[in-house]
């Protein structure tokens, strides 16, 4: 219970250091994270900023609530997350205003939607490919996304927001921020846009980081 009761507390320090950030706002998000016996995730519209560890939704292995507050509807989703990668311990999921705005733009290249313009992107984040808008709940993005979660740590939703996923929650919202903070920077030169990483220089970054890219 130790465990459970540490990432019940990551939980909540997550959520509320995006929301005091701008990260999200409102009642929109949502956090989860793998257990021994199950998952946890953040209540349906529960409001990132003012989570109570006591009160998040406790599914059991099988996805059957067993505790806490009513869960998000995207629970679906992050189950799917987790049977598709095995190392993946939380994931974490933000209606960003930059990566939200990106999505909006016409040129955008929905196969992967950010060039690599910094090394932090290429080490923490990867290929980004964007998924088709669907409404908010819909459960046909759950196979949009596993058709590409096998090959990358994150999506973005047209018109919502990025999916990120990593070996904790800490990890995911960590690599959230550097994919929130790279569509800053390409947004702010999108009239003059920049030069990514050469081939040469991501290789580096793969071989020096041992990352994958």
């Amino acid at each position: 219970m130790a465990d459970e009761a540490r990432v019940r507390d990551e939980i909540c320090r997550i959520g509320e250091s995006l929301y005091r950030r701008g990260y999200t706002v409102g009642t929109a998000g949502n956090i989860s994270a793998r257990l021994d016996d199950g998952f946890l995730i953040t209540p349906t519209d529960a409001c990132l900023g003012f989570l109570e560890a006591s009160r998040l939704a406790k599914l059991d292995a099988r996805g059957e609530q067993v505790s806490g507050d009513r869960a998000s509807k995207t629970i679906l989703l992050h189950r799917a997350i987790y049977n598709a990668r095995r190392d993946a311990g939380g994931v974490v999921h933000t209606h960003s205003t930059n990566l939200v705005a990106l999505t909006m733009l016409p040129d955008v290249n929905r196969a992967d939607v950010l060039p690599p313009i910094t090394p932090y992107h290429v080490m923490k984040v990867g290929h980004v490919p964007m998924i088709p808008y669907r409404r908010p709940g819909d459960p046909e993005v759950i196979d949009l996304v596993l058709a590409h979660a096998p090959k990358v740590r994150a999506v973005l939703l047209e018109r919502l927001g990025p999916v990120v996923w990593n070996d904790s929650v800490s990890n995911a919202c960590f690599a959230l921020e550097e994919l929130e903070e790279t569509a800053k920077l390409w947004l702010m030169l999108h009239a003059h846009p920049p030069v990514g990483l050469d081939a040469a220089q991501i290789e580096e970054i793969k071989q020096t980081f041992k990352v994958e890219y």
